[in-house]
């Protein structure tokens, strides 16, 4: 991404450090995190337009708290430091922290000096989202506060001659009101950002590297799960080197109604590659015959997965490049981030036998290695993929196996499957397809006494899971209109057999997870 203007986010242990790298994204400017471990010139060698430094848990008093060599503040970069990055840059420059009379968390009203070009374009009140037990209660030399609320005189510092500026709230939440606006300043009035980041000019740059790359008569080979990160890599792939690009795609059986279908018309049609489908469906159910317990079911499909694609693989003669739809968050929850080559365990073609590995001398391409989420949707927008590809739901590689409680059987997957497609037709059709992050159903080991028609009936409790969140870390329920429900009960009802009874789960997580299983 060196054609890019840059900005650098220093993570100090935030939980918020992603979100901060995805405001930056959202102004149009490439960002990437590095941990507080980073050599100084590390850090310079990416020649960034600026610095952020995340927040964190720890205390700058204690002992082994994170920090970096001082030496940073004297780079002439902007620095703009966040929570425990304030903390860190008045004690790392000689002001003093102390811990507070009073704790902050949660909103707070902030009184801000307009004429710092941090705060350009703002009202001089607005609430920001706090999360603080420590504060810096004398400024550095050469520092001067120019932000405070009725608990903390020091919310904002700044020393414009050395281009360093720090808030004590988190600007990246949403719950701070103008917090957009802080980085939007902090990027182009004092960064002087070009806005170069866009998705036209991502597919440019990723398609002249592919290119570079792989060479004419090189071969890649993508494990394509249907999800929406292989798919979109693979269309950018195809963008990039046409038939060069073999993809294998695994039918394990558990897969949602459509889908197979509408992954063979896109990369036959759309997207002409070498497209290799193995329907293993029989094979992965005979391997769970009998087996209940959720971890060995996700144990023996990941197995299974892996036999199979390695079985294709050794056939592709010449293939010198295996590719992944690694995305951003994958590199830096794996800690590469902190210099190491991870790949993600829990990734379809990840775990690879070391025969196979050995075949693809190229090495590994990651078209989306440096992408989120929201990103690599847009990306695939701008590829062309259809709509329903693109905006998918998020699906475990296990696919609907473990929406099933208990044993496995086709009586079984019919049930999810059928009851899934009614759900999401239903979702759609009311039009809250973009505003729900995750909604599938679930086949309880459970059955309940009904009555159908003049019938007694003895079937399955079906329950509905609609959640909402922005980073999947917490998700709060999703309040369906009683309508929606009520529709989403009929139908499946009186169109899935063997169900009787529908219930709605209304659990956040935590202390549930999202899957059941």
């Amino acid at each position: 991404m060196d054609n890019f203007q840059k900005i650098i986010i220093i993570d100090f242990g935030a939980q918020y450090t992603q979100l901060i790298a995805r405001r930056i994204r959202e102004e149009h400017v490439y960002c990437e995190v590095l941990p507080f471990s980073s050599p100084i010139q590390t850090i310079l060698d990416q020649h960034p337009a600026g610095i952020i430094f995340s927040g964190g848990p720890a205390s700058v008093l204690d002992p082994d708290a994170p920090a970096l060599d001082p030496e940073i503040f004297n780079c002439s970069v902007p620095i703009l430091g966040i929570c425990y990055g304030m903390q860190f840059t008045a004690h790392a420059l000689g002001g003093t922290v102390e811990k507070a009379a009073q704790r902050e968390y949660g909103r707070v009203s902030v009184t801000f000096d307009l004429s710092s070009p941090l705060f350009h374009h703002m009202h001089p009140t607005s609430c920001v989202w706090m999360s603080h037990t420590y504060a810096v209660t004398q400024a550095p030399a050469g520092f001067t506060s120019v932000a405070s609320s009725s608990n903390c005189a020091f919310c904002a510092m700044q020393n414009p001659e050395k281009q360093i500026y720090a808030v004590q709230f988190h600007p990246e939440v949403t719950h701070s009101e103008e917090g957009q606006m802080i980085l939007h300043n902090f990027l182009y009035e004092i960064c002087h950002c070009r806005g170069d980041w866009t998705m036209s000019a991502f597919i440019d740059n990723a398609v002249l590297s592919i290119r570079k790359k792989v060479g004419p008569t090189d071969r890649v080979l993508l494990g394509l799960s249907g999800g929406v990160d292989s798919s979109v890599a693979a269309a950018l792939l195809s963008r990039a080197i046409g038939r060069q690009l073999t993809c294998v795609y695994v039918n394990h059986g558990f897969m949602r109604k459509g889908e197979t279908e509408s992954i063979r018309k896109v990369f036959t049609e759309q997207f002409p590659v070498n497209l290799i489908t193995v329907d293993a469906g029989q094979a992965f159910m005979d391997k769970l015959r009998g087996v209940s317990d959720p971890e060995q079911k996700r144990k023996m499909i990941g197995s299974e997965f892996v036999n199979t694609f390695s079985k294709q693989a050794r056939q592709q003669a010449n293939t010198r490049f295996l590719a992944q739809g690694t995305i951003y968050p994958d590199v830096i929850e794996s800690g590469s981030v902190k210099g190491s080559a991870v790949i993600k365990s829990h990734h379809n073609v990840g775990g690879l036998p070391e025969d196979v590995s050995a075949l693809f001398t190229g090495g590994l391409i990651e078209p989306l290695r440096m992408l989120f989420k929201d990103e690599v949707r847009q990306l695939g927008e701008s590829l062309g993929l259809p709509a329903d590809l693109v905006w998918r739901q998020p699906f475990p590689g296990p696919g609907l196996a473990i929406r099933i409680m208990g044993e496995i059987t086709p009586e079984k997957v019919d049930i999810v499957r059928e009851s899934d497609a009614i759900l999401r037709e239903e979702i759609q059709k009311a039009g809250l397809g973009k505003t729900i992050s995750q909604y599938f159903t679930v086949l309880t080991n459970t059955k309940s006494v009904g009555v159908m028609g003049d019938e007694r009936t003895h079937d399955y409790v079906l329950a509905l899971r609609a959640v909402t969140t922005d980073d999947f870390m917490t998700v709060d329920w999703a309040k369906l209109p009683y309508e929606v429900l009520d529709s989403i009960s009929s139908r499946i009802v009186n169109e899935v057999p063997h169900v009787n009874r529908i219930v709605y789960d209304i659990t956040t997580k935590p202390p549930a997870t999202v899957e059941w299983e």
